[in-house]
């Protein structure tokens, strides 16, 4: 009996490879974005991905015999979810697999903004010890944390930001049974002192966010550890030169790499990190593995988890 073929679009870990090679035939693309070239004369029973190859309708209808697509990660803004769906081809991720790791990453940026923790390490490396007594930095106890998305990591965050002293309330487009008071989007940017992105990118959430609706007179600290589109860069820009934040840390840009000439890299009080939230090793094991095990099961004809199958219906 022949294997199943597997089209893998970017690198997996070696221990997500072996089992995937063990259990499939694999024909690797010579980029996340050429996928299309060597899948001539072939069937094609699935594709792997991470977060570069863009699994696009065209890609899809080339693929015969297509019958699931996996993101070895939680987002899928990069593949057309609803021309899969409308095929009856399954696309499974990772979920929850990135949600501790993000959750540290977004309180590490949350301290870094609010401490100015890069301001003083420059200053020692500087040779201005005495800029200690500017007083500069806050603590984050007894601020008011606005979460934007409740799901697994905003409900870590929210945990992790208790810890620490925070009020935390939050918006979500269903309702959360949480021990947290649940706001309108509008309340939540305007009263709350940092505020915290977990949302994912849709249709619904592209640019769901702009500069006018921060409040001026309360300017928070923007942190995001989501997708960069939903409150795009120009925006984020225009937010700190009119007051309307007082900082923007994040480890996701609406463009990624942004341009070096970008003015939000000379900013003050902007601290982004290259979209590593989730890529320590063992996170990003984890959600190769995970992901390469559910797919050899539905390949193989076994039932995974539902909450690991992803399609238009869930949106």
């Amino acid at each position: 009996m022949s294997k199943p073929t597997v089209l893998l679009l970017e690198s997996v870990t070696d221990q997500a490879m072996n089992l995937l090679s063990d259990a499939t035939d694999v024909i690797v693309a010579p980029a996340p974005d050429r996928g299309i070239e060597v899948i001539s004369g072939h069937t094609i029973d699935a594709i792997v991905t991470r977060g570069k190859g863009q699994v696009n309708p065209q890609l899809i209808d080339a693929c015969q015999g297509l019958s699931v697509i996996a993101r070895c990660g939680v987002g899928l803004d990069n593949i057309a979810v609803s021309h899969a769906s409308s095929r009856s081809i399954k696309v499974i991720n990772a979920p929850g697999s990135n949600a501790d790791t993000v959750a540290e990453h977004t309180l590490a940026l949350m301290l870094t903004a609010q401490r100015k923790i890069v301001e003083s390490t420059q200053s020692v490396r500087a040779g201005e010890w005495d800029d200690r007594k500017s007083y500069d930095g806050d603590e984050i106890r007894s601020k008011t944390l606005g979460i934007i998305g409740m799901g697994d990591i905003g409900q870590r965050v929210a945990r992790l930001a208790t810890a620490f002293g925070m009020e935390v309330q939050y918006w979500n487009r269903s309702y959360v049974d949480l021990p947290y008071p649940q706001r309108e989007l509008s309340d939540v940017l305007h009263n709350s002192d940092i505020i915290s992105i977990h949302v994912a990118l849709t249709d619904q959430t592209s640019g769901m966010i702009t500069a006018d609706d921060f409040n001026k007179n309360r300017p928070p600290i923007l942190i995001n550890t989501a997708r960069g589109g939903i409150i795009s860069d120009d925006e984020i820009i225009r937010a700190l030169e009119s007051g309307r934040l007082r900082g923007f840390a994040a480890d996701v840009l609406a463009t990624e790499p942004p341009d070096p000439q970008s003015p939000l890299l000379s900013m003050d009080h902007v601290y982004i990190t290259p979209h590593s939230a989730s890529l320590t090793a063992l996170t990003y094991n984890e959600m190769c593995v995970m992901t390469v095990q559910n797919l050899i099961k539905l390949l193989n004809g076994k039932s995974i988890g539902e909450k690991f199958i992803f399609n238009r219906k869930d949106l």
